[in-house]
């Protein structure tokens, strides 16, 4: 071991990385997720209903569909709206299962897919069809999986329009299930949701979720849709998201009645499936958006080792305080985070989460450099 300058001990070392992640850790908690567990919707002067065209983009998903297209279909909503379907290339009862909603549902437009898009894998074929065929200029996204939590889902989505606001961003959670698994996988979804939510606060946006996600058709257009990503299977949300969206023309709607609920995987390994695929985009974000997401994750993933050392070889009660300042940010941030999500009964559990995180970065940290899967279902 190199013999240390006399004015340095190892004692002192520890202690000072572990103060400069630390220090990184309550940077984004102070500047970043602060402004999400502290948001406060603005007043408008005058309040708009936009006509809204919801999609829905469907590959053999007829049990899906029977159970949640009609709270898409049932919205109380006072202007013009439609709900498009597209049945891309299905081999079950999708397409007769429509047939029947359509029926009772005027407002329901069927789009039937019968072919595959060659080079283009994922669903940016199918919902690039679909925000073609929308008879109005503010499309509503959301997947088949996913059951609108209230009949204002429309309207409040829509609301967060204003002169030159051409993305919202919505919260799509987990259904609350038993079990550490659904635990697991609806803290992940907070925690994600409280990073892309507050960078879009701070003027930073640089992702959507597909499950609730709002924008322009002239921004699609004027952007030639999927074109740069086609080549990839996923990045119809996040990837678009990325290149289209700034601080200027992005708002965030976190309103109750505006999530959309997911049925949460029901074994961890469908879930590690899902959450790979996920991953596999993070690494054609723009660089400067890399930087300021990875410095966020390792310094999460280094901090409790870097807690361990500095508890053993440092004086415990500096390594303590500076632990308990970053613990009493957290706890206040995610309290109030999770209260505005709707998912305080995750709070009691907030620490040991926090923790499992470790875990998290080793298991899905591959998928940044593994080649992603070419079917989206």
């Amino acid at each position: 071991m190199h013999k240390l300058p006399p004015y340095l001990s190892w004692s002192e070392i520890w202690f000072v990385i572990f103060c400069v992640i630390t220090a990184a850790q309550v940077f984004y908690y102070l500047w970043f997720f602060q402004r999400l567990a502290f948001f406060r919707k603005t007043s408008k002067e005058k309040s708009q209903h936009h006509p809204v065209s919801v999609i829905i983009c469907a590959r053999d998903e007829a049990p899906n569909l029977a159970a949640n297209l009609p709270g898409a279909l049932v919205q109380t909503y006072p202007s013009t709206h439609e709900v498009i379907v597209v049945n891309h290339n299905s081999q079950d009862d999708t397409r007769y299962l429509l047939e029947e909603f359509k029926k009772t549902f005027k407002g329901l437009h069927i789009v039937n897919l019968e072919y595959e898009a060659k080079g283009i894998p994922g669903k940016k074929y199918p919902l690039s069809m679909g925000i073609k065929e929308a008879k109005h200029e503010v499309v509503l996204l959301t997947d088949t999986d996913c059951v609108p939590a209230s009949e204002f889902w429309i309207e409040k989505m829509q609301d967060g329009y204003e002169d030159g606001i051409q993305v919202v961003l919505g919260y799509s959670p987990y259904q609350k299930r038993a079990g550490l698994l659904n635990k697991l996988i609806r803290f992940e979804t907070f925690h994600s949701a409280l990073q892309y939510l507050s960078y879009a606060l701070a003027g930073q946006p640089y992702m959507g979720v597909g499950r609730n996600l709002s924008y322009k058709k002239e921004l699609f257009f004027k952007n030639k849709g999927f074109s740069s990503v086609n080549h990839l299977p996923g990045g119809d949300d996040d990837l678009f998201i990325n290149q289209v969206a700034n601080g200027r023309n992005t708002r965030i709607v976190v309103d109750p009645e505006a999530f959309t609920l997911s049925e949460p995987k029901k074994t961890f390994r469908e879930w590690v499936k899902q959450k790979s695929r996920h991953h596999s985009t993070g690494k054609f974000y723009r660089g400067k958006q890399q930087w300021m997401l990875g410095i966020y994750s390792v310094t999460h993933f280094l901090f409790y080792p870097a807690f361990i050392i500095s508890l053993i070889y440092s004086p415990w009660t500096w390594t303590l305080s500076v632990f308990g300042l970053r613990f009493l940010i957290q706890g206040l941030v995610f309290f109030k985070a999770m209260k505005k999500l709707n998912e305080l009964d995750l709070f009691p559990f907030w620490w040991l989460l926090d923790i499992w995180m470790i875990a998290y970065y080793l298991i899905f940290a591959p998928s940044l450099w593994k080649k992603p899967r070419m079917e989206w279902r």
